[in-house]
C-alpha cells in the first residue's frame, strides 16, 4: 500500500489534503528541509564575512549558493532523504547534501566551514521559528484578518437588526445583531494583536549554548554579537543565555494565544449553530448536496460543526506543545525534537477549521421574520425598562410590580405590558414615555 490521500492515517494529509496545501512549504518534511538549508547557507555567508579563512571566498558565488535554498525542490529533498539513510541524521545529512554542492560549485577549500561550531539544534531552533514566522505572515494572518472582515462586514450590515438576547439560555434584553458579531471580531482583534507582538525567538550558540567551539578557534571574535546578528538577519530574536535549545517560552505564548483565539472561533461557531437551530438564520442550498443519508429535508450547520470539532483538536494539541516544550532534562533531551515536528498538525486543523468558518458565513441568510417572532412573543423581557424609570421616578417598590406581573402563569403579551401601564399612578407623560416601549426599541446603545 502505498501513501496517497486515500490511504494516510491523519485526515490531514489525507481527506483535508487540499484544504492544508499551502501549510506543505513550511510543516512538511520537505519544508523543514528547505529552511535548514537556507539556515545554514546564510550562516556560511555570515561566516565568510567574519572569519579570516574565508576572506578569499568568491562574494560572486553568493547569489547561485542562495539559489541553493530558493529553487529548492523535491529532488533535492529526495538526495537529503537519500543521504539521511547513511548518516541516520537529519542535519547532517543536510550538512553533507550542501558540501556536495559546494563540490560542485568549485567551492571544496570553503566546505568545512558549513556547519562550522554548530550544534544540530542551532539549525533547528532557527529553521523551525523561522518557517512558523513565515507562515504565520504569510497564510495564517492574511486568512484570519479576511474571515475578521466578513465578521466586520456582517456587524455594519446587521448593526439597526433587534434580535432577543438569551442569558442562561433564557429570554434576556433585547440586543442588536450587529453587535452580537461586533463582539467576535473585538475579541479576535484584540487577540490577533497580541499574537503579532510574541517575537519569534531562535537558539543560537553551540552545543551547550556558550560558543564553546567558536571562541577556541577564534577567541577574539564577538560571537555573541555574531549570532545577535545573525539571528535578526533571519527575523528572529536570538535567546540568551540557553542551554543547548531554545527556552521555547515564546513558542509557548504564541500557542497559548492561537489557542486562546481558537477559544473564541468554537464561542462564535457555537452561537452561529444555535442561532441556525433557532431559525434565525436559514442557509444557501448548493445543487446536489445532502444534508442526511435517511432525511430528505435536512440542511444541516455542518461547516459551524466541522470548525468547533477542528477547532478543538487543534487546541489540544497547542496545549500539550506550550507546556511539553519549555521542559527539558538539564542541557536538553530529545523530546523537544519529536513535538516539534508535529507543530503543523494544530495549525492545519485550525487553517481547516477557518475555512470552514469562512464557508459558513457566506451560506447564511438573515431570516428576520423569524427573530421578530421571538421578539413579539417575549413582551416580558421590557419589565427591566418599565422598572428602571418607575425607580427613577421615585415609584414604590417598582422591582417587585414588575415580578408580579412577569412570572404569573400568564403569557406577557404587549396589551397586558399595556394594561399594566396604566393601573400605574404616576404622571401621563411617564406613562406615554413606558408605553412606547417594546422588545423592538429596547435594544440599548
Amino acid at each position: 500500500m502505498q501513501l496517497n490521500p486515500l490511504t494516510a492515517i491523519s485526515p490531514v494529509d489525507g481527506r483535508y489534503f487540499e484544504t492544508v496545501k499551502p501549510l506543505a512549504p513550511y510543516f512538511s518534511e520537505f519544508g523543514l528541509m528547505r529552511y535548514r538549508v537556507q539556515v545554514e547557507i546564510e550562516y556560511f555567508i555570515a561566516m565568510s564575512a567574519t572569519v579570516p579563512e574565508l576572506e578569499d571566498f568568491p562574494v560572486h558565488t553568493l547569489q547561485e549558493l542562495r539559489r541553493l535554498y530558493k529553487n529548492f525542490n523535491e529532488a533535492h529533498a529526495a538526495e537529503i532523504k537519500l543521504i539521511e539513510k547513511t548518516t541516520n541524521h537529519d542535519v547532517k545529512a543536510v550538512e553533507y547534501y550542501i558540501k556536495k554542492e559546494f563540490e560542485r560549485l568549485r567551492l571544496e577549500p570553503f566546505r568545512e566551514f558549513i556547519h562550522f561550531g554548530l550544534t544540530s539544534q542551532d539549525i533547528n531552533n532557527t529553521a523551525i521559528p523561522l518557517l512558523l514566522k513565515e507562515f504565520i505572515e504569510r497564510e495564517y494572518l492574511v486568512t484570519i484578518e479576511m474571515l475578521l472582515s466578513k465578521l466586520n462586514v456582517l456587524a455594519i450590515e446587521w448593526k439597526d437588526i433587534p434580535m432577543l438576547a438569551f442569558t442562561h439560555g433564557q429570554p434576556a434584553s433585547p440586543t442588536r445583531l450587529g453587535k452580537e458579531i461586533m463582539v467576535f471580531a473585538a475579541r479576535l482583534e484584540k487577540q490577533l494583536n497580541q499574537l503579532k507582538s510574541v517575537p519569534h525567538s531562535g537558539k543560537f550558540g553551540g552545543a551547550t549554548g556558550n560558543f564553546n567551539a567558536h571562541a577556541v578557534a577564534y577567541p577574539t571574535i564577538d560571537w555573541n554579537k555574531f549570532g545577535d546578528e545573525f539571528c535578526h538577519h533571519l527575523g528572529l530574536v536570538r535567546s540568551y543565555p540557553t542551554t543547548q535549545i531554545e527556552h521555547y517560552d515564546n513558542l509557548a505564548a504564541l500557542f497559548d494565544n492561537l489557542k486562546r483565539i481558537n477559544t473564541i472561533m468554537i464561542d462564535f461557531s457555537r452561537d452561529l449553530w444555535q442561532y441556525i437551530s433557532m431559525e434565525y438564520f436559514k442557509q444557501k442550498i448548493k445543487e446536489g448536496e445532502v444534508g442526511s443519508s435517511a432525511m430528505p429535508h435536512k440542511v444541516n450547520p455542518i461547516d459551524f460543526e466541522n470548525a468547533e470539532g477542528n477547532l478543538g483538536f487543534a487546541n489540544a494539541i497547542f496545549e500539550h506543545l506550550s507546556s511539553k516544550l519549555p521542559i527539558s532534562r538539564l542541557q536538553r533531551d530529545l523530546t523537544d525534537s519529536t513535538v516539534l515536528r508535529n507543530i503543523g498538525v494544530p495549525l492545519a486543523h485550525t487553517y481547516i477549521a477557518m475555512q470552514s468558518l469562512s464557508k459558513g458565513i457566506n451560506k447564511l441568510e438573515l431570516n428576520k421574520a423569524a427573530i421578530d417572532r421571538d421578539l413579539n412573543d417575549n413582551w416580558a423581557v421590557v419589565a427591566e425598562a418599565i422598572q428602571t424609570i418607575l425607580r427613577k421616578e421615585g415609584y414604590p417598590n417598582p422591582y417587585e410590580a414588575l415580578k408580579a406581573l412577569t412570572r404569573k402563569n400568564e403569557k406577557i403579551t404587549a396589551e397586558s405590558i399595556a394594561e399594566f401601564i396604566e393601573g400605574l399612578n404616576v404622571k401621563p407623560d411617564v406613562k406615554k414615555r413606558l408605553k412606547e416601549i417594546t422588545p423592538f426599541t429596547y435594544i440599548g446603545i
